[in-house]
């Protein structure tokens, strides 16, 4: 016999909400089995769960998600699955390197224009002082 999660159980396991799994199962990412009105899940349903939850942690879209598990269905070898992955993967990473470049550019405009305040700051009340006494 195989072994069979309940949503809760997989909710905890991956630190989600029932209603977060529900959503997926919504989006077609994962589809239980029905008993009654219970939702069973096998290892196929975990494994989806868990490909959905790494796309998710690197910041991949629901529909690029769906992309790389339906590939991983329709390619036993995974070989097509990982191609995509990989690519998915640059473009990733390129993305981010740009965001952390304009991070860093306006870290270092904020920077600049704090110091310029600050003297700015000092020397009006400087000023104010001088103009009291």
């Amino acid at each position: 016999m195989s072994e069979t999660w309940g949503i809760a159980e997989l909710a905890a396991e991956f630190g989600v909400t029932t209603r977060t799994i529900r959503f997926y199962e919504d989006k077609d990412l994962i589809a239980p089995e029905r008993r009654g009105q219970r939702r069973v899940y096998h290892l196929r349903d975990k494994v989806r769960l868990q490909l959905i939850m790494r796309g998710k942690r690197l910041g991949f879209s629901l529909d690029e998600i769906r992309a790389m598990i339906d590939l991983y269905d329709a390619d036993p070898t995974q070989v097509s699955q990982l191609r995509l992955f990989l690519n998915k993967l640059h473009e990733r990473k390129s993305l981010l390197q740009t965001q952390r470049e304009d991070i860093d550019q306006v870290l270092t405009e904020i920077a600049t224009r704090e110091a310029q305040c600050e003297r700015l700051l000092s020397k009006k009340q400087i000023g104010a002082k001088r103009a009291r006494n």
